[in-house]
């Protein structure tokens, strides 16, 4: 696998995926099996998971959680270029077909899913903190919610970790307690 470097947004929204599927987050696994492995990296050119990755995968979750917790951009910076040693293979510098010269990670022939995941991931972590600075990692501003994500939006205002799920639920409960209000 190739992985371009400049294109970092697809390894974030694979990172933020990721690690909302953690039980600290949703309070259940929400990376079981086979099936929602399969699911979660569906439309990113991965090769197919096996079973045996499903456990490899849960645990790659915990390190991109850390780097996302990171104090400052130099341990995320750190934190990353561990994930992206996984890949096995030093960057390289290719033309694509009639454009122009790339960066590109390579992984190593028949590497495991999660260090593709791993090196993939790690390049959208390092783009977030080139192109936006460390304070895009952020916790979920949800009341009893431990996600955290990367924040990657134009205006740089997102403030949950899973906005239809998180977002909404802030909505309903502030919702209802202004119906509260008005009755009582």
């Amino acid at each position: 696998m190739h992985i371009p470097i400049g294109a970092y947004a697809g390894g974030i929204e694979l990172a933020n995926l990721l690690v909302s599927t953690s039980p600290t987050v949703r309070g259940a696994e929400a990376l079981p099996d086979l099936g929602a492995l399969s699911a979660l990296i569906a439309g990113h050119e991965l090769r197919a998971p096996v079973q045996e990755d499903v456990f490899q995968v849960q645990l790659l979750r915990r390190e991109v959680r850390g780097i996302m917790e990171t104090e400052t951009a130099e341990q995320a910076v750190a934190g990353a270029g561990v994930l992206l040693g996984r890949a096995g293979l030093p960057p390289v510098l290719r033309r694509e077909p009639d454009g122009p010269w790339q960066w590109f990670v390579p992984t190593a022939t028949g590497a495991p899913l999660a260090d593709e995941l791993a090196a993939f991931i790690a390049v959208g972590l390092l783009g977030v903190v080139r192109a936006l600075g460390h304070d895009r990692f952020r916790a979920c501003a949800a009341p009893g919610c431990r996600g955290v994500f990367a924040d990657v939006s134009r205006a740089g205002r997102r403030r949950y970790c899973m906005p239809d799920l998180c977002g909404n639920r802030l909505n309903v409960a502030n919702h209802r307690a202004r119906r509260r209000e008005m009755t009582s």
